[in-house]
């Protein structure tokens, strides 16, 4: 079974991070594509976090109606700076050895890959998906990683340009705006049913 593997704050899931699990199903020839929110994110403070449950919360509801999705709190339940390699290390070892995983980054992600915590075995352990985004070819991908062990075996995919962004979402959340068509519907109810978002929200 190919797995991939979508990792972020999540904060909240939307429909951008569904057409990434979509094209990457469809053009990575993947089976599953599971959403695996941060736990504790290494580098910086989650803006306006209104806890890890919650955000595993709206995971579950962002893709509760296709089968092919899941979520896993992998990152939750352990302690400490939620790297990368060390969920897919563990995601290794509890999964059968004919399993691929396949790590998706979006291109800027990708091409921060040399300051990761352990970024060679994070190539060793799991293929890597990368979304083309505005502004950094594959090209420019790659020139970015250097002489990183593995960063051959990158393999790229495209999506439908969406601009939508966490962020954007929170924010509108914040302005009492709609977000009906921004979000899955049950993400939108279930930040409605918590009254999530509801404070003035600062760019992340």
């Amino acid at each position: 079974m190919r797995l991939g593997i979508l990792g972020g704050v999540l904060n909240p899931p939307h429909l951008g991070h569904l057409v990434v699990a979509q094209e990457a199903l469809a053009q990575l020839e993947l089976d599953e594509v599971w959403f695996v929110p941060v736990g504790r994110a290494p580098h910086r403070e989650v803006e306006a976090d209104p806890g890890a449950d919650a955000r595993l919360g709206l995971c579950r509801a962002a893709t509760a109606d296709d089968e092919r999705l899941g979520v896993s709190r992998i990152e939750l339940d352990r302690p400490g700076p939620s790297y990368t390699a060390d969920t897919l290390r563990t995601l290794r070892s509890q999964r059968p050895a004919t399993d691929e995983l396949v790590l998706l980054l979006g291109s800027d992600q990708a091409a921060e890959l040399p300051q990761w915590h352990q970024p060679e075995e994070v190539l060793a352990l799991a293929e890597v998906g990368v979304v083309a985004r505005a502004g950094l070819s594959p090209h420019d991908v790659r020139a970015r990683l250097g002489g990183l062990r593995g960063a051959e075996g990158l393999r790229f995919f495209e999506m439908p340009r969406i601009d939508i962004s966490s962020t954007l979402v929170r924010r509108r959340v914040a302005e009492g705006r709609p977000i009906r068509y921004l979000v899955p519907r049950p993400v939108e109810r279930l930040i409605a049913e918590l009254g999530l978002y509801r404070a003035p929200v600062t760019a992340s």
